[in-house]
């Protein structure tokens, strides 16, 4: 068994796209639209389907916005350094959240943006051996 994806609902299919591909350097995978159900399907990732995880935005025609309640989290994605992906995010017009530093009660480096729904992603700097 593997984890093959995780699912968003989103209220701006298009803004999401924009903030996963232009802010996060994700690649559109497949997208599909279900006219009959009035939604689409829009697959992100940074790698192949096949070879790893990826997110799944669900975008239903007739919701804008959605509550997001208190039982999500946040997507971790690991990088290089944290603390220049911030700043590469901001320079694309994301929103940092909490900036790149050592972890309360921890020394790994992490961050914290937020998508167009509000959705966190944490940075996790990669440990240096």
């Amino acid at each position: 068994m593997r984890i093959l994806h995780t699912m968003l609902r989103v209220g701006d299919l298009e803004k999401s796209i924009a903030f996963y591909t232009g802010v996060l350097g994700m690649k559109v995978l497949r997208r599909r639209d279900y006219p009959e159900g009035k939604f689409t399907l829009a697959f992100v990732g940074y790698q192949d389907e096949a070879d790893g995880a990826v997110l799944e935005l669900t975008h239903n025609w007739d919701v804008k916005k959605y509550d997001l309640g208190t039982g999500y989290g946040h997507i971790a994605i690991e990088v290089d350094d944290a603390y220049k992906t911030c700043e590469e995010v901001k320079k694309r017009g994301g929103n940092v959240t909490r900036e790149a530093g050592p972890m309360r009660h921890g020394a790994t480096v992490i961050a914290f943006v937020e998508d167009p729904d509000g959705y966190k992603i944490e940075f996790i700097q990669k440990k240096t051996v």
